[in-house]
């Protein structure tokens, strides 16, 4: 994965380059990178994660995983070790508020 990638989502700002897995309910980002090899890169593609593409953490499960995002105007549910794969440029935070009920 890219060196520039932040190692704690407690200390991401908008701008960052992080993976999927690691931002909080509520954030926004384009993706800038797809990861992966093989059938695994290929998957992750062919549901529509692509570079330039806008998403939005919208749920984590109780223990983190599943992820629902949204992306191109569909729910997409995806398990943390496929969102390790995407990385993505944030574009907004979440609120303070919905931030608190986060699954840490």
């Amino acid at each position: 994965m890219s060196d520039n990638i932040m190692q704690s989502a407690g200390s991401i700002n908008v701008g960052d380059v992080v993976t999927l897995n690691m931002v909080l309910i509520g954030t926004s980002g384009t993706i800038v990178k797809v990861n992966g090899e093989g059938r695994v890169r290929r998957r992750l593609f062919d549901m529509g994660l692509t570079p330039g593409a806008e998403v939005f953490l919208r749920k984590k499960a109780p223990l983190g995983d599943p992820l629902e995002i949204t992306l191109r105007g569909y729910e997409l549910s995806l398990r943390k070790d496929e969102a390790q794969y995407v990385e993505i440029k944030v574009t907004d935070l979440p609120s303070t508020s919905s931030a608190e009920g986060e699954n840490k």
